[in-house]
């Protein structure tokens, strides 16, 4: 399974982006998916996770009632909207893909996509 997430980039303070993944090489609604985020000199954490049919979303307290995830099953993609962007929003966002779990967990992820930067400028 190919990941490959783009729409990072440099933003003011309280503007908005939107993450995309488009995912190759499996069945992608087989798949839950999820952002996870990782800031210098900081662990990889979890942002948001969409389940693989039902539309179930999952947050992050840090990004609730922010961020939006959402997924089109049919252009195998999954983005995540980005609202009211914050300085401490800043670090590489990784979209991955999730077998059997919730895609809430570090160690569980089948899947990493490379990377994208998203700066917020205070």
């Amino acid at each position: 399974v190919q990941l490959q997430a783009s729409g990072g980039g440099l933003v003011q303070a309280g503007g908005s982006l939107r993450l995309s993944c488009v995912v190759s090489g499996r069945t992608f609604s087989n798949y839950r998916m999820g952002w996870f985020r990782q800031a210098p000199g900081k662990e990889r954490e979890f942002v948001s996770a969409i389940s693989r049919s039902d539309g179930s979303t999952y947050y992050a307290d840090s990004v609730k009632g922010r961020f939006t995830i959402s997924r089109d099953n049919a252009k195998n993609t999954v983005y995540l909207q980005m609202n009211s962007l914050k300085p401490e929003d800043t670090a590489v966002y990784y979209c991955a893909a999730d077998r059997y779990g919730s895609a809430s967990y570090v160690r569980n992820i089948d899947y990493w996509g490379k990377g994208t930067q998203v700066t917020v400028s205070s």
